[in-house]
């Protein structure tokens, strides 16, 4: 009898650049299961505070903002991304609006704000969802736990790939850089900082094919469910 994983939750946690977004989407597609982006969801607030002149050191002003928002989901690859009522998919992954996104997640305020709908988002199971609190603050009991990582060169060769693949420019020394200061700030803020929890499986994904490193996975949630 085949193992039924309809209302499991897997949590991806890792770095900027890690492969997230990719492995995630893929183990979804597998397991038939949704896929959540919880950066997309930072992405999207960024984008809206952008437009509303709000300074991305404006913690109030933004969580507030939440308020009025509504983020949703729609099916495909890339996952089209809602942002009230308007499709934003492509607006909220330029490096501009990337770098808006990181500043804010560091705020207290903004942080509950966020995790508070992502919680009623993964509550009923059958989902992955991937971030950089996934594991430890939005879904701290999900059946499995992936910290995803790879080293700052490698991540920073994926994203500026990416960045090129879009049509943004981005020359290699700034994505690097940018993706150095965002590792700073996750690791060191003060509300729920990136970091491995303790009943995580660490996944190195640099030079692994994406096949290869969601057949690991599987295998992984294989042996935890019955």
């Amino acid at each position: 009898m085949s193992k039924d994983f309809s209302k499991v939750v897997i949590a991806i946690d890792g770095p900027a650049g890690a492969g997230k977004s990719t492995v995630s989407k893929a183990l979804a597609r597998e397991l038939e299961l949704s896929y959540l982006d919880t950066g997309a969801m930072y992405r999207s607030l960024a984008l809206k505070a952008s437009r509303a002149e709000l300074a991305p050191s404006d913690e109030v002003g933004v969580a507030e903002l939440m308020e009025s928002t509504t983020i949703e989901f729609g099916h495909g690859d890339p996952q089209p991304v809602f942002l009230d009522g308007e499709e934003v998919t492509a607006l909220i992954r330029t490096p501009e609006i990337s770098e808006f996104a990181s500043a804010i997640s560091a705020h207290s305020a903004v942080r509950r704000a966020l995790v508070a709908r992502q919680k009623l988002l993964v509550e009923g199971g059958g989902v992955i969802l991937e971030g950089r609190d996934a594991t430890t603050v939005i879904a701290p009991a999900a059946d499995l736990k992936i910290f995803l990582t790879a080293s700052l060169e490698e991540r920073a060769k994926r994203r500026r790939l990416e960045f090129v693949q879009r049509g943004v420019e981005g020359n290699f020394e700034s994505v690097r850089q940018e993706i150095q200061n965002r590792d700073h700030r996750d690791i060191t803020r003060e509300d729920s900082p990136l970091k491995v929890a303790d009943d995580a499986v660490i996944v190195e994904s640099a030079g692994i094919p994406v096949d290869e490193v969601v057949t690991k996975i599987k295998s992984l949630l294989d042996s935890l469910v019955s």
